[in-house]
């Protein structure tokens, strides 16, 4: 059971499309930007924290297997090595975020600022 989407369970996640589960964790990643730009440390971890909990829903759906889950791993890694401040731009977070809306074709091109 999610921690922080206490009403999603993995087989709920699995039902939404590839489409869905990115542009949820991009919303995310969004949102914490967001509070970064506001300079909200808890409310920035606690966007960071929902978006792991996504990520490791979307891992866990048997519909990325064979497709592009070395780069989901990837982006997981490099969400945590933002996380613990290893890398805090927030330059980087807006990186994640591209990287993200690439995986859907209608919003490869999307802007984020």
């Amino acid at each position: 059971m999610a921690y922080f989407h206490k009403n999603l369970t993995q087989e709920k996640w699995n039902n939404f499309s590839k489409d869905q589960q990115i542009l949820n964790i991009a919303s995310e990643l969004s949102r914490a930007k967001n509070w970064i730009k506001k300079q909200d440390k808890n409310y920035t971890q606690n966007s960071l924290d929902r978006a792991f909990e996504l990520i490791d829903l979307t891992i866990n759906d048997n519909k990325w297997r064979n497709s592009s889950l070395k780069e989901l791993l990837r982006l997981r890694e490099m969400l945590g090595e933002f996380y613990i401040g290893l890398n805090k731009n927030i330059n980087e977070l807006i990186k994640l975020i591209k990287i993200l809306l690439k995986f859907n074709k209608l919003t490869a091109d999307v802007i984020v600022s």
